[in-house]
């Protein structure tokens, strides 16, 4: 029995620390973002707002609110250029300084 609870325990704690690499930093989604805006790269965008998503699950858990409401924000700009391609080469972000500031 002893044996079974070490083995569940270390899978458990390798399952985690997989995951823990998979989760992006800040400074990629600001690069990927510079990307997704400035390219017509449709794939760069969704794949973009799928990190951010798992970037606020991961600032949800630690409670951290103003940062992850800043995700979310960034990720409606994401969107709203993503479907508003005429608008996009004009258009200033207004949440990456909150980005910056938050997380």
């Amino acid at each position: 029995m002893k044996f079974l609870t070490i083995l569940f325990l270390k899978i458990l704690l390798l399952s985690n620390f997989v995951m823990a690499e998979t989760i992006p930093t800040k400074s990629k989604i600001l690069k990927q973002y510079g990307d997704c805006i400035k390219s017509s790269q449709n794939q760069v965008c969704e794949d973009l707002v799928s990190e951010i998503e798992k970037f606020q699950i991961v600032v949800f858990d630690q409670n951290r609110f103003k940062c992850q409401s800043s995700l979310l924000g960034l990720q409606s700009e994401i969107i709203e250029s993503y479907y508003l391609k005429n608008f996009s080469n004009k258009r200033i972000s207004f949440m990456i300084p909150y980005v910056i500031k938050n997380c």
